[in-house]
């Protein structure tokens, strides 16, 4: 029953969200097109902003996979994974999730290239990847473009949320693919 429901809804939420919005612009006479341009324009001249940012998290996130940082991680967390039930095949997906969404589809590209898409890990992934957050990404873009030095309790609040994101994955995974 549960996997009927997720199935149903992944299949209508994008239908019914693309005819709503216009639906309710519409209603409340918004000029859409012009809206549009208008957060295309201020959009440009963030992303001009924030390149610096862009390239300074990006030569860190290929620096620390380069390092072998990365597999050395995995083998120090691995213990915990196996206690949660995770695949340890999924770990790297699950730790380069917070640094890069584009390293993160290269992991998840190479899992799924070895195990498919339509298996437990190749589902897990996908899933981890629509779960969580850019946190580092994020944090340096927004907070960079806004000229904030001191994130106060911004990582560690983005850092719990991706946790609870990859535990809800996991168990939503276990649950509807079987493990």
């Amino acid at each position: 029953m549960f996997e009927k429901i997720i199935s149903f809804v992944s299949i209508w939420a994008i239908p019914v969200l693309l005819f709503i919005v216009p639906l309710l612009a519409l209603k409340k006479k918004v000029k859409v097109y012009e809206s549009f341009i208008d957060g295309a324009k201020g959009g440009f001249d963030v992303a001009v902003k924030i390149i610096p940012y862009l390239v300074a998290i990006l030569v860190a996130i290929g620096m620390f996979r380069a390092s072998g940082a990365m597999e050395l991680f995995v083998t120090f967390i691995s213990p915990l994974t196996d206690f949660v039930g995770m695949p340890a095949e999924a770990l790297p997906a699950a730790l380069m999730r917070p640094l890069s969404g584009s390293g993160t589809l290269g992991i998840a590209t190479e899992l799924m290239t070895e195990h498919g898409p339509d298996s437990f890990i190749g589902r897990l992934v996908s899933t981890f990847f629509g779960s969580t957050e850019t946190t580092f990404y994020v944090i340096a873009v927004y907070f960079g473009c806004v000229g904030i030095k001191k994130t106060r309790h911004a990582v560690p609040a983005g850092l719990i949320g991706d946790f609870a994101g990859l535990m809800a994955a996991l168990f939503i995974c276990k649950i509807v693919f079987g493990s």
